[in-house]
């Protein structure tokens, strides 16, 4: 019996040792297979950051026409740049982020397609730079509340501000402690009165709104087969860029088409007033063939006014590229093309002229960026040009399904 205990015994210590042994080879492959895990993950992190802290030039789209002809000059009657020459390098990019810079964006207006796209502009090339943004304000149109808005900013100590003035005159002298509390001011479109470039401001970056206001018009002419009545819904308020859009698309229709008559002519004071003063101008004139409007927003208003009074028959055309008159277009409804602008470009434009101003480089006075003619025929390619996306789905199976 004793020898036998002792087989048992000696058999059992041996089977023991074999699963200790087992389940240490299993421990240490589980343990290998965990650190190699990790150490895969750690290098696949690394080398996430090490694309993500990759520094490449900034410049703007570079599918946008470099030799087009820009048909705007400047606040004070200025040649325009195309910011298709602007372009961060490397090396600045590196400097410029050194410095831990502030920005602010202060804002006319930032309900729109078109003031969304150039904070979206501005933000993406600015985390680009290094440059963190501290605010963005919605003046809603009001220049007191703007003035309210730079004095909250300034009370942050930027070291950029974008803005676009509400009212050049009533925002001056705001816009002039900004400058002399040593923010670098680079404009969208306008310019206060009495700032001067190199001394209060960086540069004033639009769209070449002369060019979209030809654009506008030959987009009208065309649809009504060069003869007819139209009203011109103009922005009544000193503002220089929506000027130069009336202006165009008055002389471009003068000028060349002598069979379309100007016969009512009414103004906006904000981008709610569209259907008010179309309704009115269809009420004292119902044979109009054809109204203009100033920008998008307004336009929604007149497309209102002309279904309101059994006119779908009504040609419109007008200036940006906002998502409601994309889906009228996109279906050929009354709003038959227009002007556009480009927004988000506009927003790397200014940033980069920021970026100038902080390396001590020199910037122009005045930068345009081209006109761009949007239609039925390529509203989907524009819409990408214009925002850096795909259009919204309604406005691509709109399209579609024409």
């Amino acid at each position: 019996m004793k020898k036998l205990s002792k087989k048992v015994l000696a058999t059992t210590l041996l089977s023991g040792m074999l699963i200790l042994s087992a389940c240490n080879s299993d421990s240490s492959s589980t343990q290998s297979e965990s650190n190699a895990n990790q150490t895969e993950s750690e290098t696949t992190e690394a080398s996430s950051e090490n694309e993500s802290s990759v520094i490449e030039p900034i410049a703007i789209n570079p599918n946008i026409d470099a030799d087009a002809e820009i048909m705007s000059k400047g606040p004070y009657g200025e040649t325009a740049i195309s910011a298709s020459t602007l372009e961060l390098s490397v090396e600045d990019i590196e400097k410029i982020r050194e410095g831990n810079y502030k920005a602010a964006l202060v804002m006319h207006y930032a309900g729109n397609d078109w003031s969304n796209a150039q904070i979206n502009g501005l933000e993406a090339t600015f985390e680009k730079m290094g440059i963190e943004v501290i605010a963005v304000t919605d003046a809603q149109f009001s220049a007191e509340k703007q003035v309210s808005d730079l004095e909250t900013v300034l009370a942050r100590n930027p070291d950029i501000i974008i803005s676009i003035p509400t009212d050049p005159v009533s925002t001056a002298s705001a816009f002039k402690r900004a400058a002399e509390q040593g923010a670098k001011l680079v404009f969208m479109d306008n310019v206060p009165n009495n700032l001067a470039h190199g001394e209060d401001y960086v540069s004033v970056v639009s769209a070449d709104n002369y060019g979209n206001g030809i654009a506008a018009a030959e987009i009208m002419a065309e649809q009504l087969g060069g003869e007819g009545k139209i009203g011109v819904i103009y922005h009544d308020a000193d503002f220089f860029v929506t000027k130069q859009r009336v202006e165009a698309f008055e002389a471009t229709i003068q000028e060349k088409y002598p069979n379309i008559e100007i016969v009512a002519r009414g103004g906006i004071m904000g981008p709610d007033d569209g259907l008010k003063v179309a309704s009115a101008m269809l009420t004292t004139n119902p044979d109009l063939d054809g109204i203009f409007g100033v920008w998008d927003v307004p336009s929604e208003g007149i497309l209102a006014a002309a279904r309101t009074a059994g006119r779908e028959d009504l040609v419109i055309t007008t200036i940006d590229l906002g998502t409601n008159v994309a889906l009228n277009i996109a279906k050929g409804g009354s709003i038959k093309g227009l002007g556009a602008q480009l927004p988000y470009d506009q927003g790397v434009a200014e940033a980069i002229l920021a970026g100038y101003a902080l390396l001590g480089k020199e910037t122009p006075s005045y930068v345009a960026v081209p006109a761009l003619t949007v239609t039925q025929e390529n509203i989907l390619k524009a819409w990408e040009m214009v925002y850096q996306t795909e259009a919204p789905q309604e406005v691509q199976n709109a399209f579609n399904n024409k």
